[in-house]
């Protein structure tokens, strides 16, 4: 039997000698993990799959590299050549970098900042996730039946005759897109629905109105990409002539469908990395964000105009001359709030106090690489210079610049950032600084150099070249395996943080969002209090604690909205409310005296969701029988002075959902009911309840019969 210092873990077992509880330990074995309904754990394990992707594709960028290290064939055939750079770019594309950070790290910190217990959506939670490996398998798969050589954007009409795996490879990526879509709606509900007290849309952090932005894209731009990989499945298995033109179809017409989701990926790429830009720079540069409003609207502008710029990607498709520059003069347009971003960052940093940590050694070089891509974009959506330099290297390197220098190089400063509170564990600052020295180095040597190449016309795509590019390609390749040594450093000394690193404080960063109120590795249900919000970026509510080697609010008190279940029942409060002859009433159904919240009742596999369901209440159990007991924490505790309802409309009513009328009648209900005294009781689903309830009668049998 657990004694009254025991940290019971959410199945009532204890969690071990000097052994907190926390979402990693809590439940036992692989079924725990993969049918969890815990975002954090669904995090984590998105993190794993996505990584594997991001190590599988980068495998083939090696196979490319060393190809072109020589003119001719230097380690692989050019047909093997053509299925290698496809693969590369559809796994990047479609496994890792669309899914890479709201998958992850929007999956795991989403919750915590919004003082949340988890999505709103639990279950289409772990169905993303459950769709997303199913696509990943299926494209895989067709790895092994016959790899596709088409180019990860599948053009007609070639996509349509090549004998390899085009359905099998635009199948899974169909399957992946309905895994975007869930991921989508959840965020956007769970912003909507799940906001704690004080956090207006203008209070919420950026990294929040960079996942909200992302969502609305991959709600309505994801379908077009589904309806377009089907008709091309239908194009090849039936025959139905929508792209191909001796049947009356047209292959342009696959390009506008795609473009028209693609563009806007590239958005749901970038987004989420400018919104990790907004924490990381603040709090490394000592600083309350600049420009808030500019940084929160400049988010939605980019989600809205993406969908208006597909067109500059066929500037050489045979569009008209009209429709050419108006494609063109929206690119530029598109350009506008994202350069707002970038002077809004650096105005955030100027005269700041800027810690050179990994996570800001990212911050910088996403800046200087990502207005590298930026700014040579600017050649591409001019018409004059694109027809020049369309298909050409210089393509390449821009989007890499983009991407690469965007999209990758923000996610792993959302991952040193965040890698303390994802697991509890210090990463040594010395290796990371290393590691990130030799990415920004070897990324640079390996795309700069095909800019030049690109001005020189050098086409992409190609499996041999001339003698005088030579020097480019081999500089690439070495520039290449550089990059490739970065991260090799950056797993090993990670993985050795979970191991050997030391432990993290719940601050060590100084970060004032509110996943850093809870301890590192977060508790299952993430916090112990109702949570209220504050301004996100008021730096000067920290300070340093030497003692824990972290920071601490000078006033802790300024986020707790309402007290929560702390895991014991507190001995003055169990000993009331006793029945004559010291029999405790263990359930009633009435409504009785203030627990927390409407969203605080623990329902068995309900988390976090208001049902229409009795909340039962225990109450007066002594401190010998509750210790014995399994209950699922976080169970609240009752507020004097406030009523609580067994109808969970009721308890909406009290906090003024449903109208004056609703109010009225829930004050009036509470009347007659509400107890004066402050005696502490527990909520309790039914269920619950009644395994309580069983479990106090056995033993009180038990005791008896001795």
């Amino acid at each position: 039997m657990a004694d009254a210092t025991t940290v019971l873990t959410g199945d009532g077992q204890p969690a071990g000698p000097g052994k907190r509880d926390s979402y990693l330990n809590h439940g036992k074995g692989v079924l725990s993990w993969l049918f969890t309904l815990d975002h954090k754990r669904i995090g984590i394990m998105y993190l794993a799959v996505i990584l594997s992707s991001f190590f599988l594709g980068g495998v083939f960028a090696m196979f490319l590299r060393t190809e072109l290290l020589t003119p001719g064939q230097t380690i692989m055939t050019a047909d093997t050549y053509n299925k290698m750079f496809t693969l590369h770019g559809a796994v990047m594309i479609f496994l890792f970098i669309i899914p890479g950070i709201p998958a992850t790290l929007g999956n795991f910190v989403l919750p915590l900042m919004l003082g949340a217990k988890d999505v709103a959506l639990p279950r289409l939670n772990l169905a993303s996730f459950w769709l997303w490996m199913i696509g990943a398998s299926v494209a895989v798969a067709s790895i092994i039946i016959g790899a596709v050589d088409t180019g990860w954007t599948f053009y007609t009409p070639y996509s349509t005759s090549t004998g390899t795996a085009v359905v099998a490879m635009t199948l899974g990526a169909f399957i992946l897109g309905f895994s975007s879509i869930f991921t989508g709606l959840n965020f956007i509900v769970t912003i909507h629905k799940m906001r704690p007290e004080g956090m207006t849309w203008f209070r919420m952090p950026l990294f929040l109105w960079g996942i909200y932005s992302t969502a609305i894209i991959q709600v309505l731009a994801t379908p077009i990409l589904g309806i377009t990989l089907l008709l091309l499945i239908a194009e090849r298995t039936l025959g139905v002539g929508i792209f191909d033109p001796a049947l009356g179809g047209d292959p342009v017409l696959y390009q506008h469908f795609f473009w028209f989701y693609s563009h806007p990926a590239v958005y749901i790429m970038i987004l989420p990395a400018m919104a990790i830009m907004s924490e990381v720079i603040s709090v490394f540069s000592g600083k309350h964000i600049f420009g808030y409003r500019f940084i929160a609207w400049s988010s939605i502008a980019i989600a809205l105009l993406s969908f208006l710029v597909w067109g500059h990607h066929m500037f050489v498709s045979g569009q008209s001359s009209l429709t050419n520059m108006i494609f063109s003069a929206l690119t530029f347009s598109v350009a506008i709030p994202s350069a707002v971003k970038v002077f809004n960052w650096l105005a955030t940093m100027y005269k700041g106090s800027i810690r050179l940590a990994a996570p800001m050694l990212y911050a910088l070089s996403f800046l200087f690489l990502f207005a590298i891509g930026g700014l040579t974009g600017l050649f591409l959506g001019s018409l004059s210079t694109d027809i020049h330099l369309h298909d050409t290297y210089f393509v390449v390197a821009h989007f890499h610049y983009v991407m690469f220098g965007g999209t990758v190089i923000a996610f792993l400063a959302g991952i040193h950032y965040w890698w303390p509170k994802i697991f509890g564990r210090m990463y040594s600052e010395r290796w990371a600084q290393l590691s990130a020295l030799l990415i920004f180095v070897g990324f640079n040597l390996t795309f700069f150099t095909q800019f030049v190449m690109g001005s020189h016309g050098m086409p992409r795509r190609y499996y041999n070249y001339l003698p005088e590019f030579t020097a480019y390609h081999q500089a690439s390749t070495v520039g290449s395996f550089i990059l490739m040594a970065g991260f090799l450093i950056m797993a090993g000394y990670l993985l050795h943080s979970l191991v050997r690193g030391e432990r993290a404080p719940a601050n060590p960063w100084g970060g004032a969002t509110l996943e850093w109120e809870t301890a590192s590795p977060p508790p299952y249900y993430n916090f112990r209090h109702e949570m209220r919000a504050g301004d996100p970026y008021e730096l000067d509510e920290l300070r340093w604690d030497p003692s824990i080697k972290g920071y601490v609010r000078r006033d802790p008190s300024s986020v707790i909205a309402a007290p929560g279940w702390d895991g014991l029942m507190a001995e003055n409060a169990l000993s009331r409310n006793r029945r004559p002859g010291g029999r405790p009433p263990l359930r009633e159904r009435r409504p009785a005296v203030p627990i927390g919240q409407a969203w605080d009742v623990a329902l068995p596999r309900h988390r976090d969701s208001v049902l229409r369901r009795p909340v039962l209440r225990l109450c007066g159990v002594s401190l010998e029988s509750s210790r014995g007991l399994h209950l699922r924490p976080p169970l609240s505790r009752q507020e004097p002075g406030r009523p609580q309802y067994g109808d969970p409309d009721l308890q909406l009513a009290d906090r003024g959902v449903g109208g004056a009328g609703r109010a009225a009648q829930a004050d009036s209900h509470a009347q007659g009911d509400a107890r004066a005294d402050d005696s502490l009781c527990i909520r309790l689903s039914r269920r619950q309840g009644g395994g309580v309830q069983q479990q106090v009668e056995a033993r009180a049998a038990v005791g008896a019969a001795i």
